[in-house]
């Protein structure tokens, strides 16, 4: 009889069927752990597109107040902090003549 020449191959499959307790346990609060910031992080986006939405409606707002302001002054230059109307040099000029 000829002898073999590749060794027989060895199981090294490990004997044990379950995880322990403890194992089982760390794997489930980690799972758990990971679900409930994929959770959050869904409502952090929910609220950031609500939050985008408002933005897109104030400037629409803002638009709508400088094209007002535009009409009745000639100018959307103003101060925010206390409502000054900031008329270029040019522009002041015509309107001066304008009310003559």
């Amino acid at each position: 009889m000829a002898k073999r020449k590749t060794p027989k191959t060895v199981d090294l499959k490990p004997q044990a069927e379950k995880i322990t307790d403890q194992q089982l346990e760390k794997l489930q609060q980690t799972v758990k752990s990971v679900q409930m910031a994929q959770s959050d992080i869904g409502a952090l986006e929910a609220r950031k597109h609500e939050a985008l939405h408002a933005v897109l409606q104030m400037q629409s707002v803002l638009m709508q107040l400088q094209g007002e302001f535009k009409k009745e002054y000639g100018t959307d230059d103003i101060n925010i902090a206390d409502g000054k109307i900031k008329y270029n040099d040019d522009k002041q000029a015509d309107k001066k003549d304008n009310d003559r």
